[in-house]
């Protein structure tokens, strides 16, 4: 028998937020609210229980940021049915608790966005290497005029490690802190448009010594005009991941070696909605199909036809996700799928047809050119009802490897296969598999899974078993001895094998990241031609209107505005649809407004989240934005206005240049003199 340690989430994740001071806490549940604290991590309370987040920005209108906070565990083998108990520096045992952190960001270091290439599982083993390769794609490095080693290396945002001894601790990532005898930083040097980036975050401990992790500010800078949802060369911005490690001194004398790693995304303006495949999914399948997470479903390549699914585990979250979707994108057809007029509760033969039907809506996960993946419709009448999920796919862009429209995870498919055919029970106890906590879930279950185009905090990379150590674990390449020594390689892919460095899980996202977010909302997707997205640099006709991630990115909210004030500066009364990033009109401008644009929250939910839901756009910075509105008429109509219709429409105000004064209130940020975005090309066709 023996006593296990480890530390959970297993991937924590922190999200950036231009507030220089204020924070709180990763949900801890998957669509669950965020957990107030204050400025050292600090859980808050109410009668006893965590106060939840209703309010996002600080009260300059600033964003938060969600603080990523790992626990350490402990379970015993004499006991393997009582639940993990959670160890903090006040235990008796401890003799004290060590954290240490080594954020980056590779962007610019790595090869340009490609959509599905690159994906070494989409490839062949020859003897030349990966079919699928960048390099047997001829995939262009980013940045690709800088050639030499040593300067590549240099394109990567690596501050070095940071440690933390002991509770009520911190250290910052920045420019000025880097670690004595890491010669391997680098930061960028200041950009002629956008902010400069100084720092990456920093890593804290509570009272009790947890750890937290903070990102960025959500900054960005570059030199060179954006036209495309990948970014542009010459950019930069302050997202980043990297490994956590955790030094357990008992007071036996023994040391206790244990890791994690964080993700530091963009803020998620829906915090409560979930996609219908989250990261959560991805890292149960990949566990279950790649790393023998689950046996007695999965084994020598194949599923068990007769393994028993639980409802309320593996299906309920299907049926409830497609509902969060009507709350920020246009989508009745999905809704629908939440009340099924049956009982999807019962197995019994007699509903067996209805259950079968309704599986039957369900695209089958299989990457082949002209497989159901890429088909929209079934029946039963001529065009019938969009089959499910309803989104893009990881690649509705570009003629090659296409993958128009989502589809669950293969064990996700598998599940709902086994519930169609009544394998499954309801009502019973339902367990998660051993080694996987429930804060590892929720650690990336409010996360994007899919579609991968590239996706908002990580991508297809998350799909490959060869970067996880166990399940739901992501491997390290070396120990921090090694960077000292060799610092970071801007070449090495981590999905051939061996781990990951500092900064992999997010090397191939936009750059910026508020390129992607602001282009890549919606898709005009072709639907006829399996292999065709594009025709003459346009998507192909006929097409059909899909979205991408609406709980990450929102298209369509519900206007929140009560007051009368309120109302007359955002040009709408409360209950009206509206495009949620109305205003924000370019790359640049969304570089500049981001953090000006709202979050969407039930305002009905009690301290219990019971109550029946009202998903609303609330905290947005209407004194930014000027409201008007186009009169749509013939000439004639203009001589009485009873007969024009007029139309709402929004801009962006005049804004200066940032202020070194605001710029020196972010903690890390040096303030320097630069110029605001220039404007990209607008496009009203998306990718």
């Amino acid at each position: 028998m023996a006593i296990h340690y480890a530390i959970h989430p297993s991937i924590g994740v922190a999200r950036a937020g231009n507030s220089p001071d204020e924070l709180y806490l990763a949900p801890e549940r998957i669509g669950g609210l965020p957990v107030e604290c204050d400025p050292q991590g600090n859980e808050i309370h109410d009668g006893g229980q965590p106060r939840f987040v209703r309010r996002f920005k600080d009260a300059a209108g600033r964003i938060k940021r969600q603080a990523a906070r790992f626990r350490i565990f402990r379970t015993d083998d004499a006991d393997p049915s009582a639940p993990p108990r959670e160890v903090t520096a006040e235990d008796p045992e401890v003799a004290g608790i060590r954290w240490s952190a080594h954020l980056a960001n590779k962007k610019a270091a790595w090869y340009s966005f490609s959509e599905l290439e690159g994906n070494l599982l989409l490839g062949k083993q020859t003897p030349k290497g990966n079919t699928n390769s960048y390099e047997a794609r001829g995939v262009p490095l980013r940045n690709a005029g800088v050639t030499a080693d040593d300067a590549r290396q240099k394109l990567i945002i690596d501050p070095g490690p940071r440690t933390v001894d002991g509770p009520s601790q911190r250290a910052d990532f920045t420019r000025d802190t880097v670690p004595p005898g890491y010669t391997h930083a680098s930061f960028p040097p200041p950009p002629t448009q956008g902010h400069p980036i100084d720092t990456l975050g920093a890593i804290l401990t509570d009272a009790q010594g947890r750890l937290l992790v903070l990102g960025g500010h959500g900054l960005a800078g570059g030199d060179e005009p954006i036209d495309t949802f990948a970014g542009a060369d010459t950019w930069h911005d302050d997202i980043s991941d990297g490994p956590v490690n955790c030094v357990l001194s008992l007071k036996d004398g023994s040391e206790i070696q244990l890791a994690a790693w964080c993700i530091v995304g963009s803020p998620k303006f829906a915090p409560e909605l979930v996609n219908i495949v989250t990261l959560d999914d991805i890292a149960f399948d990949v566990g279950v199909r790649g790393l023998d997470l689950v046996p007695e479903m999965y084994s020598a390549g194949a599923y068990n036809p007769d393994y028993v699914a639980s409802y309320e585990r593996d299906i309920l979250p299907l049926l409830q996700r497609p509902i969060d979707y009507i709350w920020v994108a246009n989508v009745p057809s999905m809704a629908r799928f939440s009340a099924p007029p049956f009982d999807p509760k019962d197995a019994s033969p007699e509903n067996a047809a209805n259950r079968q039907a309704y599986f039957s809506y369900f695209r089958r996960p299989a990457f082949t050119g002209g497989s159901q993946q890429n088909q929209l419709w079934t029946g039963p009448g001529p065009a019938g009802v969009p089959m499910m999920p309803l989104n893009s796919g990881s690649n509705s862009v570009s003629n090659t490897l296409t993958d128009k429209f989502l589809s669950l995870t293969e064990t996700q498919y598998f599940l709902l296969g086994q519930w169609a055919a009544g394998k499954f029970t309801a009502g019973g106890p339902s367990s998660l598999p051993a080694g996987v906590h429930p804060l590892d879930q929720a650690g990336i279950g409010n996360c994007v899974g899919g579609p991968m185009c590239p996706g908002i905090e990580v991508t297809w990379s998350t799909t490959n078993p060869a970067i996880y150590e166990e399940a739901y674990r992501i491997r390290a390449f070396q120990d921090e001895a090694y960077y000292f020594q060799h610092g970071l390689d801007p070449n090495r892919d981590e999905t051939e094998g061996g781990g990951c460095e500092p900064g992999d899980l997010t090397k191939r996202m936009a750059v910026p990241w508020q390129a992607d977010f602001f282009q890549c909302t919606f898709q005009f997707v072709n639907y006829t031609e399996p292999d065709v997205n594009k025709a003459n640099g346009i998507p192909a006709p006929p097409t059909y209107f899909a979205y991408w991630w609406p709980p990450q990115s929102p298209m369509y909210v519900i206007s929140g505005v009560k007051s009368m004030e309120e109302q007359a500066l955002a040009g709408v009364p409360a209950g009206y649809q509206v495009f949620y990033p109305r205003g924000v009109n370019s790359f640049a401008q969304m570089i500049q407004a981001w953090s000006y644009l709202g979050f969407i929250v039930n305002e009905n939910a009690g301290p219990d989240g019971a109550g029946l839901p009202n998903f609303v756009e609330t905290e947005r910075n209407h004194d930014r934005f000027q409201v008007g509105s186009a009169a749509l008429g013939s000439v004639s109509d203009f001589v009485n206005a009873e007969n024009v219709t007029f139309w709402p429409f929004w801009y962006l105000k005049a804004e200066p240049a940032p202020r070194p004064e605001a710029l020196a209130a972010l903690p890390g940020v040096q303030p320097r003199t630069v110029q605001a975005p220039t404007r990209g090309r607008t496009r009203h066709a998306r990718i």
